[in-house]
């Protein structure tokens, strides 16, 4: 089982960020993820908050680029890229740099975009939902091309076209650099990874909570696509992000769990004695080591390839190798 953590980038300081990149590299952990915003989003406000954009807010891909430079053994991602901020082509082109130089670890991970405020802050423009879909889609069939042909790409599409166009360098990792699609709506998304994709990532920041019934369903609906598509499933591996906090106190898990705008658990639905809670109910994966790890390993029973852990302070060492011992250790 693998185990990787997002190091938030907003409100915070190089520094923190530099002693977290550390800490993992030097412990049992498969991978470091970054977000990709350029204004610190708001929780649970789409729009985002104007009292809020003062907080520093790292470029995502140029941290991505520093942390292959500093470390060995890490996989090195994000969670995820927004298509509407960059060029399709320029990202294959910076991914397979990133994949060259890390001999093989970089995972490109793309979104169709969702933060408003942002583009609007910076003068991008933000299409309707559908648009972005589609964008999404032509992104990732155009990137894919890039990283598989041995030619010269030509590409026409609605919103992106290539002549002639190579990858050069092509990437270091064999086949080529995986390709993460983020989000889980049914009728699109799930269908442009049973496409284009290698990796599913079921969002734990996203208020649906960490429910294994929520798992196995994104997860059918999205073999049904493969099956369409004539794909093997297979293919594909499993990963989830899920927000963590270890705690003996219920008050302070069920205060992380509404920070994360889910409902928190009633006493009586047996939260700390480890019962898979209803998908209306479940929360965050908050509560004592053993509830966490039971949670966990519910999970990869199920087939979770890889959970990358949110939620924790950047720069807080101490609590990255708190979780490293109690719940990394128990499945190594």
């Amino acid at each position: 089982m693998k185990f990787g953590v997002q190091v938030s980038c907003y409100n915070t300081d190089w520094e923190k960020i530099k002693s977290s990149i550390e800490t993992l590299e030097e412990g049992r952990w498969n991978s470091l993820w970054f977000a990709d915003h350029f204004l610190p989003p708001s929780p649970g406000s789409p729009g985002g908050q104007r009292d809020q954009e003062q907080g520093t807010a790292f470029e995502g891909f140029t941290l991505a680029a520093i942390a292959a430079g500093m470390t060995e053994k890490l996989e090195i991602g994000h969670l995820v890229l927004g298509n509407t901020y960059r060029n399709p082509a320029l990202v294959a082109k910076m991914a397979s740099t990133i994949d060259q130089a890390s001999k093989g670890r970089f995972i490109l991970s793309l979104g169709a975009a969702w933060f408003a405020r942002e583009h609007e802050a910076y003068g991008w423009t933000f299409p309707s939902l559908r648009e972005r879909s589609d964008r999404f889609e032509e992104a990732c069939e155009l990137i894919r091309l890039l990283f598989t042909s041995e030619e010269p790409v030509n590409y026409s599409g609605r919103y992106y076209n290539l002549e002639d166009a190579p990858l050069s360098p092509s990437c270091y990792r064999d086949p080529h650099v995986p390709i993460l699609v983020g989000g889980t709506g049914e009728k699109r998304t799930l269908r442009t990874l049973a496409k284009y994709g290698d990796i599913l990532n079921i969002d734990g920041w996203s208020g649906r909570g960490m429910s294994l019934d929520l798992y196995h369903h994104k997860v059918g609906v999205l073999e049904t696509h493969c099956e369409n598509v004539g794909r093997d499933p297979s293919d594909i591996k499993h990963s989830l992000l899920m927000p963590i906090k270890i705690t003996n106190n219920q008050k302070e898990a069920e205060e992380f769990i509404k920070r994360l705008g889910y409902r928190a658990s009633d006493p009586s639905h047996g939260n700390f004695a480890g019962k898979l809670l209803s998908p209306e109910d479940s929360g965050s994966v908050a509560g004592s080591r053993d509830y966490v790890i039971e949670r966990i390993a519910e999970f990869v029973e199920a087939g979770v390839d890889e959970i990358m852990f949110g939620g924790i302070s950047t720069g807080d060492t101490e609590q990255l190798e708190q979780i490293e011992q109690d719940i990394v250790g128990a499945f190594k």
